[in-house]
C-alpha cells in the first residue's frame, strides 16, 4: 500500500507517524509556540529528528469555538513554515481548507492537501484535481466550522454515517480525475462528536479501512482521553501514545501526532513485539 504525493511515494507497510506544526496563536494543545515562523521552521527540524515521517502544517486552530483567520493571514503564517519544510527532503502536509492556500502551497514544492471539511469549500476539489499528482487526506466533520462542529451532535450509527460521507467525498474526487492513490481518509476524532461517538470510531475502525482507502488517525492529546484519564492536554502524552497504538493496531497507515518521539519509540516496540502485519 501506498500514498501517492506531488514528490514522495510514501509507502504504507509500516504506520506512518505525521508531525503536527500549527503555527497558530490559538491551537488547544500548543497554540503559540510555533506561532513565528523562525519557531515553527525549528519545530519542523526537531519533529524530523524525533522521528517523524510527514510534517503537517497549519495556519488556522480547529479546537472548538475558534475563529479562523483571514486568508491572507492564513498564508503569511504557513508560506515561511512550507518553503522551509520543503527543503528537508520528507513529505509536506498543507493543513487548510482554502482554496487559495492549497495553491500556493503546492505551488511552493507541498506533497499533500490535508482538508478538515473534505474539500467542501467552493474551488478546493478543483484545486486539488488541477494539481495532478498531490496527495490529498479528506476528513469528516460534522457542521460547516469549528464554531459549530459541536453543537447538537446526533448519529443514528455514527461509523455507517462517516463511512457514507468519506465514500462520497472520495468518489467527488475520483470524478474530478483523481487517481485513488492519491486519497487517504480520516474519521476526524473530536470533529463534531461526542467522546462515544470517537470510541466507537476506534472500536470499529475496520469498517473505515473496508472503504478501500488507507486511514490517517488523529488522536493527539484530544478531550475524549483526557475526559477518559482525567488530565488536562498538557498531561495527555501517555493517552495520547497508547490512543495512537490502539488506532495503528486497528488499521491506521497514518498517526497524526504533536508527540512525535514517544510515538515513533512506541511503534518501533511494537513492530519489534510482531503487533504490526
Amino acid at each position: 500500500m501506498h500514498w501517492q504525493t506531488s514528490r514522495h511515494r510514501i509507502d504504507l507497510s509500516r504506520t506512518r507517524v505525521m508531525g503536527i506544526v500549527n503555527v497558530t496563536p490559538d491551537s488547544f494543545f500548543d497554540g503559540g509556540r510555533q506561532a513565528t515562523a523562525a519557531a515553527a521552521r525549528a519545530h519542523c527540524e526537531r519533529l524530523l529528528a524525533d522521528g517523524a515521517d510527514l510534517l503537517d502544517i497549519g495556519g488556522e486552530s480547529t479546537r472548538p469555538g475558534a475563529r479562523a483567520p483571514g486568508a491572507q493571514q492564513e498564508l503569511d503564517r504557513v508560506m515561511p513554515v512550507i518553503e522551509h519544510a520543503c527543503t528537508l527532503g520528507v513529505p509536506v502536509s498543507v493543513d487548510t481548507s482554502r482554496p487559495e492556500v492549497m495553491r500556493a502551497a503546492l505551488a511552493t514544492g507541498a506533497d499533500i492537501v490535508n482538508d478538515v471539511r473534505a474539500l467542501r469549500r467552493p474551488g478546493a476539489l478543483e484545486a486539488v484535481a488541477a494539481h495532478g499528482r498531490c496527495g490529498v487526506c479528506l476528513m469528516h466533520m460534522r457542521g460547516e466550522d469549528a464554531a459549530t462542529m459541536q453543537v447538537a451532535i446526533t448519529y443514528d450509527d455514527v461509523v455507517r454515517e462517516v463511512c457514507d460521507f468519506l465514500r462520497e467525498r472520495a468518489a467527488a474526487l475520483r470524478a474530478a480525475g483523481v487517481a485513488s492513490e492519491r486519497i487517504v481518509l480520516d474519521p476526524g476524532v473530536g470533529f463534531g462528536k461526542t467522546p462515544e461517538h470517537n470510541w466507537t470510531l476506534l472500536q470499529r475502525q475496520a469498517e473505515l479501512s473496508a472503504l478501500g482507502w488507507p486511514l490517517l488517525v488523529g488522536w493527539s492529546r484530544k478531550s475524549t482521553l483526557g475526559l477518559l484519564v482525567g488530565r488536562e492536554a498538557g498531561e495527555r502524552l501517555a493517552a495520547s501514545v497508547a490512543a495512537a497504538l490502539a488506532a495503528a493496531q486497528r488499521g491506521a497507515r497514518i498517526v497524526r501526532v504533536h508527540d512525535v518521539a514517544a510515538t515513533a519509540d512506541a511503534l518501533a516496540v511494537w513492530r519489534r513485539a510482531g503487533f504490526e502485519v
